[in-house]
């Protein structure tokens, strides 16, 4: 085991940078064209007076957080900015030397409560304290000279089970100790839901897909408008020479239980549908985060089902286990740590007889720092195939300076590529690489071009919850 550092927050720094769409990329009831990706600049302070720092990145994605039907798209972007401003002023209010660990759980508590006075949800909540802990994490990696897999292995973020009192904490060190790298993690396509399906830039197509092995199919949350597009998806994907396994992913657009039966009983009666059918791993997230708490699935649970937006808090996963779901997702955005709680759960659970797992889903990470810290924290948490979906959404580093693009490529050659010009995200054989992550930080060997990014324009506070209208 590494021992965890203690560490002082000393400086946090936001910036973003506009992002512009290859594609209409259409999920839920949202169509996205462009977006913001936000940097995170975090310098610490270890006991006996070394600094670091440190560096993450995230899209700022509207109507993912909070799908509520009044806010528009800018608005939801807005509640993330201000859930990164709330966050930042914690962090740096924190007294004394503590672990990167004890840091985010000294702080979420009160950040989730400082966001409820806003009326911001838990999941965006949790969303400023999600990358403030990716920077200083890889602060701390790069002060101490360790890889983030052999880092976390040796635990020296000092996770302990402190917010998950359903685990032990020797539970969790176990399950870090035992991790090892995964060298190869397959891609997962994401099927938009406008998206070409058949002929030249379809499911089927190489060029298109990537030679990926793994498909995630959106839905819309009409189970006959679904079932029929599934179908013309199933008859692409049977055309493809190997083997391919897909999922479902709602993005809680189906209203209820009923609703949710009626595409689960064309799957499993259609012949139509077979071949989506027997190739299906599990159904995400189908119905929205408060009915999926009130909602025991029942029958369903013949199914995988997985949750993913309302996985907004420490307990949700044991919560949703009880309901009859078997897994859920990890997202670098929705809190590295709580990733990593969650994977040694689904350990613990499994060993005692029932399987549950956890899986891996992209919110459009962009080629950089995004990407690599996911794909990293997939890889050590054991997660086989992930959903990528940033590089086909989005060309590369397109609206990053050509020298950090080449910079990143140089570092990294395993992982990205040069065609035509630009530098890509290199897929091989429908997987990604990992093998150049390991070097000294969080998955990267260099950070972005500090000078080309502009501040983050934070909001003013929104009213608060007795306040708004």
């Amino acid at each position: 085991m590494i021992a965890a550092p203690c560490i002082a927050v000393r400086d946090i720094a936001l910036f973003e940078r506009p992002i512009r769409f290859a594609r209409p990329f259409r999920f839920g009831a949202v169509t996205i064209t462009d977006a913001v990706q936000v940097f995170v600049r975090a310098e610490i302070e270890l006991e006996g007076g070394k600094s670091s720092i440190g560096a993450s990145a995230e899209m700022l994605a509207p109507k993912w957080f909070d799908k509520r039907a009044h806010l528009s798209a800018e608005e939801t972007a807005a509640e993330l900015r201000r859930s990164l401003a709330i966050a930042r002023d914690l962090y740096l209010t924190q007294q004394g030397f503590e672990t990167a660990f004890g840091l985010h759980s000294a702080c979420i508590g009160a950040q989730v409560a400082a966001c409820a006075d806003e009326d911001i949800p838990p999941l965006a909540a949790g969303f400023g304290p999600a990358e403030i802990d990716k920077a200083i994490l890889d602060a701390v990696l790069r002060a101490t000279g360790a890889d983030f897999f052999a880092g976390m292995s040796g635990n020296i973020a000092g996770l302990d089970a402190r917010l998950t009192p359903d685990l032990a904490t020797d539970d969790v060190a176990a399950f870090l100790l035992g991790r090892q790298r995964l060298e190869r993690v397959a891609v997962r396509h994401t099927v938009g839901l406008d998206d070409v399906i058949e002929g030249n830039g379809g499911v089927a197509d190489p060029h298109e897909n990537s030679g990926a092995r793994y498909f995630k199919l959106k839905l819309g949350g009409d189970p006959e408008t679904d079932a029929a597009r599934l179908i013309r998806i199933g008859r692409e994907l049977a055309t493809l020479p190997y083997a391919v396994k897909v999922t479902l992913d709602a993005n809680e657009q189906y209203a209820d239980p009923a609703a949710l039966g009626a595409l689960v009983d064309r799957l499993d009666r259609d012949d139509e549908l077979a071949p989506i059918a027997q190739r299906l791993l599990y159904i995400e997230q189908p119905m929205p985060r408060d009915i999926t708490r009130r909602s025991p699935l029942g029958a369903l649970s013949r199914r995988d089902f997985i949750i993913d937006e309302a996985d907004d808090s420490y307990d949700a996963f044991p919560q949703a286990r009880a309901l009859g779901y078997r897994g859920i997702s990890s997202k670098s955005c929705k809190g590295i740590y709580k990733a990593m709680l969650n994977a040694a759960r689904a350990a613990t659970w499994s060993a005692a007889g029932e399987r549950f797992f956890i899986s891996g889903e992209d919110l459009t990470c962009q080629a950089g720092l995004a990407v690599q810290q996911d794909l990293a924290l997939g890889a050590f948490i054991g997660v086989t195939h992930a959903e990528r979906n940033g590089h086909h959404y989005v060309d590369g580093f397109d609206g990053a300076p050509a020298g950090e693009a080449r910079a990143f490529l140089a570092a990294h050659p395993d992982l990205y590529i040069d065609r035509d010009g630009a530098v890509r995200l290199a897929v091989h054989e429908g997987d990604l690489l990992t093998g150049s992550l390991v070097t000294a930080g969080f998955a990267s060997g260099v950070h972005p071009d500090w000078t080309a990014l502009k501040p983050l324009d934070v909001p003013t506070e929104k009213l608060r919850r007795e306040q708004a209208v």
